[in-house]
């Protein structure tokens, strides 16, 4: 039971703690997969305490010789508790995870249907411009560009752009949505909305969608800045509009724009080498946090209850 205790202190300790470091990171695509990293280790470092507590005996054989202090540690709860805690444990963590099921695919039938009937309209009063992801024109003088997500995923803007931004910060905004569709940015913001309304239990998780939502759009727009430059994308932000884009798409001036036109002024923008390695580290960072911190305090309770001798 000792292990499996250490394992939820870690967990939790994460799952408090880890949104002030996550905030931290400079590069979005490096927070994002941080972030992602650090919710599935909560999870299933969670999962894992609760395994132990239904076998203790298994869970703790392999520890048993590291330290004489062992015995006096895993003795003070008798198996039949340990078992008991063991299967509230996972009846829990199986029914929030059943709930983030559930949640999930609930968003997703409700995006595919409002896609659907996005797209009977779109059909009907857009031009269609081929492409890996096709464009839809619309005739509106507002400068408005979003992107759905599907089978292909599409962008949808309007003649405005034309109209109210030079060539280049047109390019840059239709860069900026398809970069969403290449990075698959639909279904990491609707994993981290599903995450947040069925686990509103850390910060960790309750934080993840607003989060991982702004991290997504500052990604966009380092993509199209490489090709057009972070003046450019400044000033096709400044320009666009986001009103009347769909809940379920993703439109280039809704989240944190204040931020993102900051970060472009201020930041340059990050080598792609150098942002895989460093995503990379921060992956394994996060996974290894509930591990570190359930050591801890593993060796915290090992000094408060062995003697010295």
């Amino acid at each position: 039971m000792t292990v499996a205790l250490a394992l939820l202190l870690g967990s939790a300790a994460v799952g408090w703690l880890a949104p002030r470091l996550l905030r931290r990171l400079s590069d979005p695509a490096v927070a994002v997969a941080a972030w992602l990293s650090s919710i599935i280790a909560v999870v299933a470092t969670s999962a894992v305490a609760m395994v132990l507590l239904l076998l203790p005996e298994h869970g703790l054989a392999a520890l048993d010789n590291l330290h004489h202090c062992w015995e006096s540690v895993t003795h003070g709860t008798t198996p039949t508790i340990e078992a008991i805690s063991g299967i509230a444990g996972g009846t829990l963590v199986t029914a929030l995870l059943i709930r983030c099921a559930i949640v999930g695919a609930r968003g997703a039938r409700q995006r595919a249907r409002a896609r659907e009937e996005h797209l009977s309209v779109l059909r009907l009063a857009g031009r269609r411009e081929p492409g890996a992801h096709p464009t839809v024109w619309l005739d509106h003088d507002r400068p408005l560009a979003f992107s759905l997500a599907g089978k292909p995923g599409i962008v949808v803007a309007t003649e405005g752009l034309h109209r109210h931004l030079n060539p280049d910060e047109v390019d840059a905004v239709l860069d900026h949505e398809r970069a969403h569709l290449d990075g698959r940015h639909h279904l990491l913001v609707a994993a981290a909305n599903a995450v947040a309304a069925a686990l509103p239990i850390l910060p960790l998780f309750k934080r993840a969608a607003n989060a991982i939502g702004e991290l997504v759009e500052m990604s966009a727009d380092l993509t199209a800045a490489r090709t057009h430059g972070a003046d450019t994308v400044r000033a096709a932000l400044l320009r666009v509009s986001c009103h009347g884009a769909p809940n379920s798409a993703l439109a280039m001036s809704r989240d944190a724009l204040e931020v993102r036109l900051d970060r472009l002024q201020r930041h340059r923008l990050p080598n792609r080498t150098r942002r895989l390695v460093s995503g990379g580290i921060a992956s394994i960072t996060a996974m290894a946090l509930p591990l570190a911190g359930a050591s801890a305090a593993m060796f915290t309770l090992m000094l408060l209850t062995c003697s010295p001798n």
